[in-house]
């Protein structure tokens, strides 16, 4: 038997440092390796277009997509008439009755409110411009007397960029004016499809989630229930939110920049209600065109438009939020201003639109085998 003489000149707790800043330098590498792989396969389907071509596969398959929504919104109201008694048939039936007056009456109540405001819009599009080259003469004006020079150059550039606003807006109004109704037709047509599809998919859409999860191994049945509740019910809360939301700030908006004097101030309020579904970043893009046109009109206007959005943020960051939304998606912002930017880049506005529930999904299905397998665990260890 041999005995192993202790070595004094190694010093073990300088090893184990080291080891552990070995292995904390091998998960940075590790993660920057992951980052660079996602990168990289992003960038291969951009040059690849392969987006594009699923984006062309989506658009022609999209009203299937529009009846599975459908159907995954009516379903609970179908499923508690169910508990009262009525017959399944009958409560679709009924449902559909019920969602198809609402919107009838929605369109009769709105569209001639919003052709009025729009054509009041146009007929005072030349005075706004006149105006805004009237408030920038007063403004340089009034700079060149305060600091004693001449801002002539600055000045015609301003004058050439309103010219330029203003001949795209009247001489491309008639193209821009086909191009939206027609959008609005094709997107009509999706709609009637998939209203068709949804109706049929309602008679057994309560049996669909049952179907497929009979085609999961019984063992893993249980655990994939689970996980497919809690998707479902975080999408769900977050879409009503997100339309609560919408309702809400559409009638504030719409006020506030009545109130405020702006033309077309329902137009307007339709426009910052469904910007604001982008976080953060929604509610100043939506607000911006009804700002500047509030300071072609008067400067007062204007300030008053910028308080009713400033307004309408602080409104849906600090109370719509929190009460409606709750703790829905527990998402930390530079999370969301990652998503924001990636989706943004990849999908436009609609990438940036879904950037949020799809992150949260993603990080629900994360935590749900978190919970299972203990990964954070064993990634610190």
């Amino acid at each position: 038997m041999f005995i192993k003489k202790k070595d004094d000149s190694i010093d073990y707790r300088k090893v184990n440092e080291g080891i552990r800043v070995g292995v904390t330098l091998l998960k940075i590498i590790l993660f920057l390796a992951v980052v660079l792989l996602v990168y990289v396969s992003l960038k291969l389907t951009r040059e690849l277009k392969i987006f594009v071509i699923i984006g062309r596969i989506l658009k022609i398959i999209m009203p299937f997509f529009i009846g599975i929504a459908i159907a995954w919104l009516f379903d609970p109201m179908v499923r508690s008439l169910e508990k009262k008694k009525v017959n399944r048939p009958l409560g679709v039936v009924f449902v559909y009755v019920m969602f198809l007056a609402f919107i009838v009456l929605l369109l009769y109540a709105m569209i001639p409110m919003v052709i009025d405001q729009l054509n009041e819009l146009i007929a005072a599009a030349p005075s706004f411009f006149n105006e805004t080259k009237d408030w920038i003469d007063g403004f340089f004006d009034g700079l060149t007397k305060t600091m004693g020079y001449d801002f002539v150059d600055i000045k015609n550039q301003l004058y050439e960029s309103v010219n330029k606003i203003g001949n795209t807006f009247t001489v491309g109004l008639p193209t821009q004016l086909v191009g939206i109704v027609t959008n609005i037709l094709q997107g009509g047509v999706n709609l009637l499809i998939g209203l068709l599809v949804g109706f049929y998919m309602l008679f057994d859409f309560g049996n669909v989630k049952e179907h497929l999860l009979s085609l999961v191994p019984k063992k893993y049945r249980k655990d994939t229930r689970d996980l497919v509740d809690r998707l479902n019910g975080n999408l769900r809360s977050y879409v009503s939110g997100t339309f609560k939301i919408m309702f809400i700030l559409f009638v504030f908006q719409s006020v506030a920049l009545g109130i405020a004097g702006l033309k077309a101030p329902m137009v307007f309020g339709l426009f910052c209600s469904v910007t604001n579904v982008i976080p953060y970043v929604g509610p100043y893009i939506g607000g911006v065109p009804a700002v500047l046109v509030g300071l072609s009109m008067d400067p007062m206007t204007g300030i008053c438009a910028l308080i009713a959005v400033v307004i309408a943020q602080v409104l849906e960051s600090y109370f719509l939020q929190p009460l409606v939304m709750g703790k829905t998606m527990k998402l930390h912002p530079v999370t969301i201003m990652i998503g924001l930017l990636v989706f943004g880049s990849f999908f436009g506005i609609l990438g940036m639109i879904l950037a949020t529930p799809i992150i949260a999904l993603v990080k629900t299905i994360f935590l749900f085998f978190n919970e299972k397998f203990s990964l954070m665990e064993r990634m610190t260890n």
